[in-house]
């Protein structure tokens, strides 16, 4: 798929990690190697040798499955059918594609659709719902639905067929990469937060919706917009955003004092979390100059996102995402798989590699995400699990560096963080720990804010 990507004249555009490795590679020829070179992966630039340097260690597995719980093999196992319950549950606002994801019913979402495709489209009795151009991105997505008595999945492949050109995808629903521990009564009295100075940055979220009077994020500002109906908080949405921003002593999240754009793509909805929502969101973070945001959703690969995300990336903002817990086989979920975006795997708290969370050259770096503590409901705070709750703190660490977006400050955050990272698996990058594990002295332990609670999916 190609893209119109505006830039300065001469100047090429590459996907942001791309770009991130080749000057890491520069740095480390110039400089004789250090502690970034020796953690990054470092891709053969022609003309440029490839240095093998040392790295720290842990002295934790190799990445190997030795250890799994039978649980978080089950619970990853059980994936498919869980995505069949959410279907089964929508009222039939969903509906299955080819391999089984969850889209919103009767709708094909064309991107950048041109003259010579509506015309067809229309010829061949395809209705055109809405039609929305997100400025932001230089994007424009069109959502129609096919003629009666031909299916969905039908109907996008003739669309397909009509226009060849074109960019036609189902508009699929993306679900959350993590789980909550059951809420529980707080054994500990809640702390009042200490003053919090405003404007200390600004950091994006797509989620649900948050409990902006939570403790741990009452002292900061969280702006918050609905894109699936009214913003309507929720749990997930609160626990990350507590570890994106959150500050209530003992417990503090990666970036307190942050200002948070929150952005809700579930509202409620039945069909919340699908791909227009998500691009709608994205849009609506590059028009406030959010420099980075977290994404702990996910979903499969799909042209509206991508093109969203991409768009976003080439305007300089960073998106981290979640590779999801959906076992060690797993396909490459996204969006984290997507080239631009900095994809997060989880640890427990002996630094090793959570059994459920994905793997492959989608994982960038790792951070914790288990044995961890996160804003509950009624104020309080549960246990979480799984790499939803390791993305944040690596987007944190990424936007305490990054006051504004801007491709040269995304690529020199992102140096900075993989510098503090600590080589995890096997030697170098590697597709368990990518680059190593950063963040280890953010996680706040369940016990330290008397969190209670089992996990639960």
């Amino acid at each position: 798929m190609a893209f119109d990507e505006r830039q300065r004249p001469g100047v090429p555009s590459l996907p942001l990690r791309l770009l991130f490795l080749i000057v890491l590679s520069v740095l480390a020829v110039a400089s004789g190697g250090g502690p970034a070179a020796a953690q990054i992966g470092l891709p053969q630039v022609p003309g440029l040798p490839s240095p093998v340097l040392p790295s720290p260690r842990l002295p934790i597995d190799r990445g190997t499955l030795d250890g799994l719980a039978r649980d978080r093999l089950e619970q990853a196992l059980q994936a498919p059918s869980r995505l069949r319950g959410l279907i089964r549950r929508s009222d039939g606002a969903l509906e299955a594609d080819p391999a089984g994801w969850p889209v919103v019913r009767g709708e094909v979402v064309a991107v950048d659709l041109s003259p010579q495709g509506r015309e067809r489209a229309l010829a061949e009795g395809f209705s055109i719902l809405r039609e929305e151009r997100l400025e932001a991105l230089d994007l424009t997505t069109v959502v129609m639905a096919p003629p009666r008595g031909l299916s969905l999945r039908r109907g996008v492949a003739r669309l397909r067929e009509l226009d060849p050109d074109g960019s036609y995808a189902f508009n699929h629903v993306h679900t959350s990469a993590g789980e909550i521990g059951e809420a529980g009564p707080a054994s500990l009295p809640l702390a009042t937060s200490p003053p919090v100075q405003r404007g200390a940055g600004r950091i994006g979220l797509i989620d649900t919706g948050v409990d902006a009077r939570h403790p741990a994020l009452a002292g900061g500002r969280v702006i918050q917009r609905g894109f699936a109906g009214e913003a309507r908080a929720a749990a997930h949405g609160t626990a990350v955003a507590s570890l994106l921003v959150g500050r209530a002593a003992p417990f503090s999240g990666a970036s307190p004092g942050a200002d948070l754009y929150a952005a809700d793509v579930y509202g409620g909805s039945s069909a919340g979390g699908s791909s227009t929502g998500l691009a709608q969101a994205l849009a609506w973070m590059v028009e406030n100059a959010v420099p980075v945001v977290n994404i702990s959703l996910i979903g499969p690969r799909n042209a509206v996102v991508e093109a969203a995300v991409r768009r976003a990336g080439a305007r300089g903002v960073v998106v981290v995402a979640a590779v999801g817990n959906d076992g060690p086989a797993a396909a490459p979920l996204y969006p984290a798989a997507y080239p631009d975006v900095v994809g997060v795997t989880a640890v427990n708290a002996r630094g090793r590699v959570l059994p459920e969370a994905g793997r492959g050259p989608q994982v960038d770096l790792a951070a914790p995400g288990a044995d961890m503590a996160a804003a509950g409901p009624g104020g309080g705070y549960v246990s979480v699990r799984g790499s939803s709750f390791a993305a944040p703190l690596v987007a944190g660490l990424l936007a305490r560096r990054m006051p504004r977006p801007g491709r040269a400050g995304a690529t020199s955050a992102m140096i900075a963080v993989a510098g503090t990272a600590i080589d995890a698996g096997a030697r170098g990058p590697d597709p368990v720990y990518g680059r190593g594990v950063v963040a280890s002295d953010l996680r706040v332990a369940p016990s330290a804010v008397g969190a209670r609670g089992r996990l639960t999916r």
